[in-house]
């Protein structure tokens, strides 16, 4: 059971997030109104993207310094589900944009440089199909992921915040705080953040456990 315990508080938090995350009262805001449940969702998708992109690109230089396959296979796989929340992200981005901003796409530089990043990994992934020798896709792969990783960084986190932005906490605009949040809505934001991290992580687990099962298989064919 020790080494379980985070799964099930995985699933406590997000069955507390999701039921009360629809459930319970929020404040009623100007434009925002109910769309605020959307908090619980959308921002955690992106914590939880940027914590799985921390661990590929440490598992990155791992490899780098050791070489072994399990660090390839952690850092590959962290990619894969920190992209699969940030197209989650975005997707729910859209629809909370839609309801606020009346279109689902805007010039906003936050979602401009958000497609910008996800790119970059898609030539990620694309590049590490498109080699055939196990060893030269790890280590070719593993160098554009360190340089990957701060370049989406710097487009998500830092050039917004130097330019106009319609997005909460960026170009000058005040963020969701302590007076947008009471005490319940902090409890729930906090538990949804953690909760959808541990869940990214423990699939990322799962696939990394796949994928060598698959070359164990492979070995043996």
């Amino acid at each position: 059971m020790k080494n379980y315990w985070w799964k099930i508080l995985c699933i406590i938090l997000l069955m507390y997030s999701f039921t009360a995350g629809f459930l319970s009262p929020v404040p009623r805001l100007a434009i925002l109104n109910e769309t605020i449940r959307n908090l619980y969702f959308h921002v955690p998708m992106w914590f939880g993207m940027t914590v799985l992109l921390i661990i590929s690109f440490s598992y990155s230089i791992a490899y780098l310094s050791k070489g072994t396959t399990k660090k390839d296979f952690i850092a590959v796989e962290s990619a894969n589900m920190g992209m699969t929340y940030g197209i989650l992200g975005l997707l729910t981005g859209m629809l909370w944009a839609k309801n606020t901003w009346g279109t689902y796409w805007t010039t906003d530089p936050k979602l401009n440089a958000a497609a910008v990043g996800m790119l970059i990994y898609l030539a990620y992934f694309v590049l590490r199909n498109s080699l055939q020798d196990e060893q030269q896709r790890a280590r070719i792969s593993a160098v554009f992921n360190i340089f990957a990783f701060p370049t989406f960084l710097a487009l998500i986190y830092v050039m917004p915040r130097l330019t106009d932005s319609l997005h909460p906490g960026n170009g000058g605009n005040a963020g969701f705080n302590q007076y947008d949040r009471d005490r319940q809505m902090n409890l729930i934001f906090y538990s949804a953040n953690i909760g959808f991290i541990l869940l990214g992580l423990w699939i990322t687990s799962l696939r990394v456990r796949l994928r060598k099962v698959s070359e164990i298989l492979e070995e043996q064919n």
